[in-house]
């Protein structure tokens, strides 16, 4: 490891926002407001906890990432802040445990439901850094990962101590739409118990899937950008990006230009670098196509977020995008 030189307050910025990947941090709120849609009700308080929430876990995934992998870093990719020396191993493990704090703070203001889910989504962030990412079940850890930031984003937004009873009940989905539940079924809310987080998970479960898949895809690229070699895995990213964009652009004809607009955002963001990757699998390209795959989150989320009628959501959702493409070029998000 390399001592570390005297340097200014904005280079120390520069270190922390390349740590940080704070390139890659706009792609995080569309999960709590596509979670938010997909329960039918408008964002409320419960969202933005959810959204500070998830920025907070993820960055925090970032600062664990880069101390757990800082010896594979002084080979790979010495000119990280950590192997380089403008970060201590000490500093990024410190931040990786605040923001974690952080995270869990913000999803308790949502309630017990939320906190719960934030649990979860903590104890697979930390278990991908430290014990799953060189093992076959990264890409699936990290799947997991984002669709519970989308479950997260649903349950913070029904089980916000502003909701009223009969919110929950209409956003909840009818007993016979549910397995397994029949007339008698209670869905709870605050005079009858906690929120119907099953009718949650239930809303939620497709778009989390879409999210979780396309993650996977992602995640499965990013495994060969120190060294590259892969051809088949970035090709079949492509094959499942463009099955997802198909699947997202065939909405009602009532729903408007929207959904159709967010899908092919979607599919020309991430598909153009996964061929590219495919036809030359080479490091820069490989990189580039796990970068065009995480800025591709942003036009998903809209997908996801339209589908459900929520057109205004998409559309700030995808306002989004431009200043993720332009910190891109100034911060790398891989």
């Amino acid at each position: 490891m390399i001592a570390a030189p005297r340097r200014g307050s904005r280079a120390r910025l520069r270190d922390w926002a390349e740590l940080l990947r704070v390139s890659a941090l706009l792609t995080v709120p569309g999960d709590a407001l596509a979670g938010a849609a997909a329960t039918g009700l408008r964002p409320n308080r419960g969202t933005a906890y959810a959204a500070c929430a998830s920025l907070f876990l993820y960055e925090a995934g970032m600062a664990l990432n880069d101390w757990a992998d800082r010896d594979e870093d002084a080979l790979d990719r010495p000119h990280r802040p950590v192997p380089s020396g403008r970060i201590s191993p000490t500093a990024a493990l410190a931040a990786a445990g605040l923001l974690t704090a952080a995270g869990l703070t913000s999803a308790a203001r949502a309630g017990r439901p939320a906190l719960a889910v934030a649990t979860s989504l903590t104890a697979t962030v930390w278990a991908y850094d430290l014990w799953l990412k060189h093992t076959p079940a990264a890409p699936a850890a990290m799947a997991a990962a984002r669709a519970l930031d989308l479950l997260l984003g649903a349950t913070a937004t029904m089980s916000a101590p502003t909701m009223t009873p009969t919110a929950r009940r209409a956003a909840d989905p009818p007993p016979s739409a549910m397995p397994g539940r029949g007339r008698g079924h209670k869905t709870g809310g605050r005079s009858g118990g906690p929120p119907a987080t099953p009718g949650i998970a239930f809303r939620a479960a497709a778009p989390a899937a879409a999210l979780a898949a396309h993650t996977y895809a992602v995640t499965a690229v990013s495994r060969h950008e120190a060294h590259g070699g892969s051809t088949l895995t970035p090709l079949a990213a492509l094959g499942l990006t463009t099955t997802l964009g198909l699947l997202l652009s065939r909405t009602r004809v009532t729903a408007g230009p929207v959904p159709a607009l967010s899908a092919a955002a979607y599919v020309r963001t991430a598909a153009g670098p996964f061929l590219h990757a495919a036809l030359n699998p080479s490091p820069p390209l490989t990189q580039r196509a796990v970068g065009g795959g995480i800025r591709a989150m942003i036009p998903l989320q809209a997908a996801l977020a339209a589908r459900t009628g929520a057109n205004g959501t998409a559309l700030a959702v995808l306002g989004l995008a431009p200043a993720a493409r332009a910190l891109a070029r100034k911060v790398s998000p891989t």
